[in-house]
């Protein structure tokens, strides 16, 4: 099979966050094409749960979808920034807790059709509170809920983010692996 071949790239825009820019390519399997990309720096997704077994969810404005979204603490990686230390950065500012133990679990690719953005998702546990310390333009809610609560709201679609139930089905499969 052969290599991918850039023929034409052209940036359209570059933002604070993100950058789109459309390439005409050979992709393998000689498939010529125009591609779209948004490319954007990654992120990290925070699974914090506590000693109970609650669950940390944060609930926020988000303008693209004009809806409040129930979700898992998430955040950009700073530039040079390791994603447990963003991990730790995000728990802090959007909940207000620290972790005793932070788990990288796995990194995925929340949509690889025209985002470059990759995930990382990390397990935080033995939790501390402090005071949360949000962006200035970010208003948060924070929520405890038990698994069967985020169930749930799964089922009655309060919560719908990508980022949120690929974090919260790991959780829920690796919890019943536990059991067996």
């Amino acid at each position: 099979m052969s290599k991918l071949r850039v023929l034409k790239s052209r940036e359209i825009y570059r933002g604070r966050v993100v950058g789109l820019k459309v390439d005409l390519v050979i992709e393998p399997g000689g498939i010529k094409a125009e591609r779209e990309v948004v490319h954007h720096p990654g992120s990290v997704v925070v699974l914090a749960h506590a000693e109970d077994g609650r669950i940390v969810l944060v609930k926020q404005y988000r303008y693209a979808v004009r809806q409040f979204l129930w979700e898992l603490i998430a955040g950009g990686l700073e530039p040079g920034e390791k994603p447990l230390a963003a991990a730790r950065r995000e728990l802090l500012e959007e909940s207000g807790y620290r972790a005793g133990k932070l788990r990288l679990l796995f990194d995925f690719f929340p949509s690889p059709g025209i985002l470059t953005e990759k995930m990382h998702l990390v397990e935080a546990t033995r939790l501390t509170g402090s005071p949360a310390q949000p962006d200035a333009d970010e208003l948060i809610q924070v929520g405890h809920f038990t698994p069967t609560q985020v169930m749930r709201m799964i089922r009655y679609k309060q919560i719908r983010d990508a980022k949120s139930l690929v974090g919260l089905y790991w959780l829920m499969q690796s919890r019943s692996e536990d059991k067996k």
